[in-house]
């Protein structure tokens, strides 16, 4: 699976984004995706993940309520619509593939390139 993050860039506090992953492969429907973000200096972080049928969603704590992930089988996409974004959002986001649903990083088997997501103050 060869995953495409688009959609980054600069937004103020407050503003919204819309990430789009693209992925290849005829295996996409088999897959969890999930959404990952890495600021400077820190570790990746999870933010969200989504089961391959869509109908479970899991988010990091911080972004529950702002940060909503779905899925298009049928486009082979997955997006993550982020609203009410903090200067804190600002990081790197990178979508993963894995046969499990997870937080954890090393669950996942496939990863794109990533998108810079800024949110000025």
């Amino acid at each position: 699976v060869q995953l495409v993050e688009s959609g980054g860039g600069l937004v103020q506090a407050g503003g919204s984004l819309r990430l789009s992953c693209a992925a290849s492969g005829r295996t996409f429907r088999s897959y969890a995706m999930g959404w990952f973000r890495q600021a400077p200096g820190k570790e990746r972080e999870f933010v969200a993940a989504i089961s391959w049928n869509g109908i479970s969603t899991y988010y990091q704590d911080s972004v529950k309520g702002r940060f909503t992930i779905s899925r298009d089988n049928a486009k082979n996409r997955v997006y993550l619509q982020m609203n009410s974004l903090k200067p804190e959002d600002t990081a790197v986001y990178y979508c993963a593939a894995s046969t499990v649903v997870a937080p954890d990083s090393y669950e996942y088997d496939y990863w794109g390139q990533g998108t810079q997501v800024t949110v000025s103050s």
